[in-house]
């Protein structure tokens, strides 16, 4: 008779919680841009209180992974989380495949997917998955655009495109969401830089 999975996990599961040490609380420190993290370590963070980045033509983010490598490898190894706020035809970045898996559910308003060179609609609560290869990108729609939450694995953190390449498509394109030159994919957009959250920026009020 087989036993359930669980069964077989209970053992190590209370080996390692009795042996665990407690996970410590990272610090924040206050910036001219926002509170960010500077310590490993479990942590809440409003996201209007937190340092975001302006990304002239590509809508602003809130990358609670961290701006740099450095910052991400302080917390997240495994994962990235960003919040981002699209306006209407802006793209959350160049059309493009990666060699890890992407998420993203779509908090507010209206967005395009442009997926292995198809187009799709967007809408609140939308849940796209990317598994590794999958060509994508996703514009903001409408005149207010959408805000969405994006999720990856980061196995291949620190490589170009996190192991994947920027490509040229017709789709992406005509959405503006098409690098020049996928060499260098956002050599036509000024440099991002860190700021404050502004009214406006997310929904669900205040």
């Amino acid at each position: 008779m087989l036993r359930p999975r669980a069964a077989y996990a209970a053992p190590l599961v209370s080996a390692l919680v009795s042996d665990r040490r407690p996970v410590s609380e990272a610090k924040l420190e206050q910036t001219d841009a926002g509170l960010v993290t500077t310590s490993a370590g479990w942590f809440v963070l409003n996201a209007r209180d937190a340092r975001w980045i302006e990304r002239p033509g590509r809508g602003h983010s809130l990358p609670f992974t961290g701006w740099t490598e450095e910052e991400a490898e302080t917390n997240f190894r495994e994962l990235g989380v960003n919040l981002v706020a699209l306006g209407g035809g802006e793209p959350i970045g160049m059309y493009h495949w990666e060699a890890d898996c992407e998420d993203f559910l779509v908090l507010s308003g209206d967005g395009i997917l442009i997926v292995e060179g198809e187009e799709r609609p967007l809408r609140q609560w939308d849940f796209v998955h990317c598994p590794p290869g999958t060509r994508h990108v996703i514009v903001g729609a409408g005149e207010d655009g959408c805000v969405l939450v994006a999720i990856g694995t980061r196995a291949h953190i620190g490589q170009d495109c996190n192991g994947g390449a920027y490509v040229v498509d017709e789709a992406a394109r005509r959405h503006g969401a098409a690098p020049d030159d996928p060499d260098d994919p956002y050599a036509r957009f000024p440099a991002p830089e860190a700021t404050p959250h502004r009214d406006g920026w997310l929904p669900f009020g205040s």
